[in-house]
C-alpha cells in the first residue's frame, strides 16, 4: 500500500500534517510514529521467530515419534 506514495504523496501528507497539528506537534507526532512502527516490527518478529521454533519442536517430535515406531516394529 505505502509503496505507492511516491515522493509528491509524501509531500501532500506532511503538509495537511503540518497544517493540522502545527509546527510544534509535528516531532512529537513523528517520534510516536516511529516508536509504535518499531514496536509493530519487533512484535511481528518476535511471532516469526516463535512460529520458526513451534516448527522446528513439531520436527523434532515426528522423528522422535518414526524413531519409536522403527523401534517398536523390531
Amino acid at each position: 500500500m505505502l509503496q505507492n506514495i511516491g515522493i509528491p504523496g509524501l509531500i501532500i501528507i506532511l503538509v495537511i500534517t503540518l497544517i493540522i497539528f502545527g509546527p510544534k506537534k509535528l516531532p512529537e507526532i513523528g517520534s510516536a510514529f516511529g516508536k509504535t512502527l518499531s514496536e509493530f516490527k519487533k512484535s511481528a518478529q518476535d511471532i516469526m521467530s516463535s512460529e520458526e521454533v513451534d516448527s522446528t519442536n513439531k520436527e523434532i517430535e515426528v522423528a522422535e515419534a518414526d524413531k519409536v515406531t522403527d523401534l517398536i516394529k523390531k
